[in-house]
């Protein structure tokens, strides 16, 4: 893969980061996994439309381009609501997700990198993420990989089931 460049993203991009979690869905589907991110499209939910606008807006959504293509996304600002808080300063990442073509290009760990570098700059030694514990923990295990340590489970309530989370932490 030709080298990466980060930009920040903008509410351009939004429907270009709809678009990776969408493709990511419809994999996630084919492999029987409907229990991390349900089986319907994220660019026709307004909930979730609204949501990675609102990363656009904050100023926290940056973009990852090979050869000026968008190949990954990353958010990163304060923990989600559904995570329990931090108890100490952190930079939490809201959103990490590359496009499904590059798969194991190193997209990821690049934005993680990257998201290490801006909690650095604002004298920030925590960066926390949360992730879907369940799937025989493939997501946390890729997450503990980057250099991330597991701290507590959660559990998010979707209408008759839980939903398993993970927060992981890495210290800088």
């Amino acid at each position: 893969m030709p080298s990466l460049t980060i930009r920040p993203g903008t509410l351009d991009d939004v429907s270009t980061v709809l678009r990776f979690m969408d493709v990511a869905t419809e994999w996630l589907v084919s492999i029987g996994r409907t229990d991390q991110w349900g089986a319907e499209a994220h660019s026709t939910n307004p909930k979730r439309i609204a949501q990675i606008e609102g990363f656009a807006r904050s100023g926290g959504l940056w973009i990852a381009e090979a050869d000026g293509q968008p190949v990954g996304a990353l958010s990163v600002g304060e923990s989600l609501p559904y995570a329990p808080p931090a108890e100490e300063p952190e930079l939490y990442v809201q959103l990490l997700i590359s496009d499904r073509t590059v798969r194991g290009s190193g997209v990821g760990a690049a934005l993680l990198d990257h998201a290490a570098e801006l909690a650095r700059q604002r004298d920030v030694g925590l960066l926390r993420l949360d992730c879907f514990a369940g799937g025989e923990g493939a997501l946390v295990r890729y997450y503990e990989g980057q250099g991330f340590t597991r701290a507590q489970t959660f559990s998010v309530a979707q209408g008759d089931r839980d939903w398993p989370g993970q927060i992981l932490t890495r210290r800088l």
